[in-house]
């Protein structure tokens, strides 16, 4: 897993040896989608929420007599059977959609998507990764120069405020905490920019 390591200018500077147990496994499929949907599930908010039937409006007098109709007894045009009645086993404010999912299990699902981004040769290494201000113009030059023309996630060490400022007005870019790397963030954009300082804290966090 040698791979090119380059400078802000988009030139190549030296070469590193990426570990073989995170950037270079078999992708484990089912253990991606998983973790996808664990995350998803998790970021999920309970706003759903129906009315009963003592809450919809209406319904106040019983719609005819009891007996001798002919039709089916009811006490309110409100009942759930009724159009406009209320709903008997609807969503409510307060449902957990948490999932829990094993630790090993979290980690070999990113070891499968980096190991599927390397193969991939979606991986772009950088000597470091800083800029004087934050410019958006900046941030596009730097992309061109790097050959990322689609999205880009940009993984830092540590809070960049310049690298964040000068991303986020650009579609498609997005900059994230190497420590909070997750599934999501890796299937929805197409390269991964990792600085040597966050790389090193990948495999801290990995191996």
């Amino acid at each position: 897993m040698r791979v090119p390591v380059r400078n802000i200018a988009g030139e190549v500077v030296d070469y590193i040896e990426l570990r073989e147990a995170i950037f270079g496994i078999e992708p484990h499929g089912p253990v991606m989608h998983q973790a996808l949907v664990c995350q998803l599930s998790n970021a999920r908010l309970a706003t759903a929420r129906t009315k009963t039937r003592s809450e919809v409006s209406g319904g106040g007098r019983k719609p005819w007599r009891q007996k001798g109709t002919g039709r089916a007894r009811h006490g309110s045009i409100r009942e759930p059977q009724w159009r406009g009645g209320g709903i008997v086993f609807g969503p409510r404010p307060g449902r957990s959609y948490r999932k829990r999912m094993p630790r090993k299990m979290r980690h070999l699902a990113l070891r499968s998507a980096l190991s599927a981004k390397s193969a991939e040769n979606r991986i772009v290494v950088l000597d470091e990764l800083r800029l004087p201000e934050p410019r958006t113009r900046e941030m596009v030059a730097l992309l061109d120069r790097l050959q990322v023309d689609s999205s880009a996630l940009i993984l830092l060490a540590d809070r960049d405020e310049a690298i964040e400022r000068s991303a986020r007005n650009l579609p498609g870019v997005k900059t994230l905490r190497a420590s909070y790397l997750n599934v999501r963030d890796l299937f929805t954009h197409t390269y991964l920019l990792i600085p040597l300082a966050a790389l090193t804290t990948i495999e801290a966090l990995l191996g």
